[in-house]
């Protein structure tokens, strides 16, 4: 069974599974997520907590071992499972499998994975897990999500802030949210509870912006050229390679002219996101961007990007500054509504 995070909390009030699988990229809301997990555990008289990583030295016969011991004291006990990689290997997930048949009646199972890809979910040891107990995947916070998310995390210390206040939170802490959480605190360090100014918080909070180069992509489909701008310069700060982001941005333009042309054969939306492997909320942003961008557009863009690939490799003129530059005309091009 899945539950959403938000779920999560309404359900350990009416009971304990005997097997929780914690996934996703978000450390902060995983480390929260199982936190809540093992606080209801021991509320329900599992005390003892057995830790299990599973890095390249682990024995899996620890695992079966762990299942079938009982506890040394008496006491019940969480025993959790660190899969760091998310992949077991075949000996870990024949392992997960033969555990999952048999769960051991004294104990609470806690198992924690990082992002988990759409082929390794398909996979026996993951289906295992996922029908033995229940699993919660922890999604990214968009940058649509993240002043809603600020918002609520200022709530739980009675602060409160107004709308160009949060957009100026979020724009500091974009794609950081460990970071996000200290700032909050922060606030509630440095000013009592109740509404705070746009100046007490400008003055508080430090730019903890972390940007990657797939939420240039992002700014990109989503017409934001202030974004893009943003992010870029962010990356060139950073020191980011250049054919990285270049790649990424071909790549993003390839998949676009792929959904226009489909689009205009009257081919269904639904049918060509799954043929190109995009999934969630994630969906109608490509979409309405393949319906904005004319293929033109997308077939200018991949010339221009050819020609960045050359300043790059020293066959063209320019300099590293000049790709940058162009990497800018390229994105801010595509943002245009």
């Amino acid at each position: 069974m899945q539950l959403k995070a938000d779920q999560l909390a309404l359900h350990l009030q009416k009971q304990l599974a005997p097997l929780y699988t914690v996934f996703g990229s978000e450390p902060l809301l995983i480390a929260e997520t199982t936190d809540l997990i093992r606080k209801k555990a021991r509320e329900n008289g599992f005390t003892e907590h057995e830790i299990y990583t599973a890095d390249s030295h682990f024995r899996w016969t620890e695992l079966l071992s762990a299942g079938c011991s009982p506890s040394l004291f008496g006491d019940r006990k969480i025993i959790d499972i660190r899969i760091p990689t998310g992949k077991p290997g075949k000996e870990g997930g024949k392992t997960i499998e033969n555990y999952c048949r048999a769960l051991p009646t004294d104990a609470i199972t806690l198992i924690t994975l990082p992002r988990i890809d759409r082929q390794s979910q398909s996979a026996k040891w993951f289906k295992a897990i996922e029908n033995a107990g229940v699993m919660v995947p922890i999604y990214a916070i968009e940058q649509t999500q993240l002043p809603i998310w600020i918002r609520n995390r200022l709530a739980l210390q009675q602060q409160t802030v107004d709308q160009d206040t949060l957009l100026f939170i979020a724009g500091q802490v974009e794609g950081n949210l460990l970071a996000a959480n200290q700032e909050i605190q922060k606030l509630a360090l440095l000013y009592p509870s109740g509404h705070l100014s746009f100046e007490a918080v400008k003055n508080a909070i430090l730019d903890v912006a972390r940007y990657d180069v797939y939420q240039l992509a992002d700014a990109m489909l989503s017409a934001n050229p202030a974004r893009f701008t943003r992010i870029l310069a962010g990356l060139q700060s950073e020191g980011a390679a250049p054919p990285l982001i270049l790649t990424v941005l071909c790549e993003q333009i390839r998949q676009l002219i792929f959904l226009r042309k489909g689009l205009n054969q009257g081919i269904p939306a639904g049918q060509l996101l799954k043929t190109v492997r995009i999934w969630g909320e994630r969906q109608n942003t490509v979409i309405m961007a393949a319906k904005r961008i004319t293929e033109q557009q997308l077939l200018k863009s991949l010339l221009r990007a050819a020609k960045i690939d050359r300043i790059i490799k020293g066959v063209a003129d320019g300099n590293v500054k000049d790709a940058w530059n162009e990497l800018l005309i390229l994105g801010v091009n595509l943002t245009v509504k």
